[in-house]
């Protein structure tokens, strides 16, 4: 099985399936003398974990990470560093209808198609655990990024109710990572609603970007744009990718665009011009539901969840475009 590793200069490598022993990352690339610690990448994967609130799966898994190699006295030494968090609190048992069976919508069908012998506990390789390892590659991107770059994801919609206005502070302070309160009432109550019947709901996250290197990204294959959407688009949930105006601009006129500062999304010609970055993505509702929902742990709605998973692939992009971009000697400036 190939494509598990992601970058060009900085690159991540994830490992493990979700019932196996264990999962982790290998993240190369990383210059020397960066401080690094256990803590800081056990706070991202905090944030990511099931069973922190009513709105994620019942299923309690600490997560505790331990990282193997490549940091020494806190510091990184500019070998692989290579992070590693045991699965606990599994019931494989529960997945043992699934040996011989396909859930719709799950990845279980190509997978079987595909390599003729396969994982049924969780979905191994391809379950959303999986993006554990993809956290863990994030901390480390967003410490290789100028310390003026804030990565900053957010629930702008589940279901029918969007967010209208925009509070940095609210995000972690309710279940739905939402920065419109009242917005994120009115998500908690939809998805209670739902799952109760056993359903489940999607949405749209937003992740906004500040202080973004002028530079970053490169015609013609390699632009900024077509990195992020790589990146959030091979994250499991997500079936849709955009930035800026988006999807919008196909109903506005380009005068309004034009008056629109907005309307790039910081993206230029495929080049970050030093405006904020403004990326969007849809995430599906989850595909267990019905007797499924009702036999394992599953998340009625995970936007919450995925959301520091979208700001570590969005990390990875930008840290590796900002190495490759000092590497060719250019003019990138924060």
């Amino acid at each position: 099985m190939g494509s598990n590793s992601f970058g060009r200069l900085l690159t991540v490598t994830t490992f493990g399936e979700s019932h196996g022993r264990a999962l982790g990352a290998v993240v190369d690339g990383c210059p020397a003398g960066i401080g690094l610690e256990e803590s800081d990448l056990q706070v991202e994967l905090d944030r990511r974990r099931p069973g922190t609130s009513s709105m994620t799966t019942s299923r309690v898994e600490r997560d505790r990470v331990s990282i193997l190699s490549g940091v020494f006295e806190g510091r990184t030494t500019g070998a692989p560093i290579a992070a590693v968090v045991a699965n606990e609190n599994q019931r494989s048992r529960d997945y043992e209808h699934l040996r011989h069976a396909h859930r719709p919508g799950h990845a279980d069908r190509t997978y079987d198609l595909k390599y003729g012998h396969r994982d049924h506990r969780g979905g191994g390789r391809s379950s959303g655990r999986e993006t554990l390892a993809r956290v863990i590659g994030g901390v480390v991107a967003r410490k290789v990024l100028p310390s003026e770059v804030r990565i900053l994801g957010h629930a702008l919609q589940v279901g029918p109710v969007r967010a209208v206005a925009f509070e940095a502070e609210e995000i972690e302070r309710n279940p739905m990572r939402c920065a419109d309160p009242k917005a994120a009432a009115g998500m908690v109550r939809h998805v209670r609603e739902l799952a109760e019947r056993h359903d489940s709901a999607g949405g749209l996250v937003e992740v906004r970007v500040t202080g973004v290197p002028i530079g970053l990204g490169d015609p013609v294959f390699d632009k900024l744009k077509a990195r992020c959407g790589a990146a959030l688009l091979g994250i499991g949930a997500v079936t849709g990718f955009s930035y800026g105006a988006g999807f919008d601009v196909v109903a506005r006129t380009g005068s309004e665009l034009a008056a629109d500062p907005e309307a790039a999304g910081g993206i230029l010609g495929g080049i970050s011009s030093g405006e904020d970055l403004l990326l969007r993505i849809a995430v599906k509702p989850t595909s267990s539901i019905g007797d499924t929902a009702r036999r394992g742990r599953h998340d009625p709605c995970i936007v919450p969840r995925i959301i520091p998973v979208a700001e570590a692939m969005v990390a990875l992009v930008l840290a590796d475009a900002w190495l490759v971009q000092r590497a060719a000697g250019g003019p990138a400036r924060v």
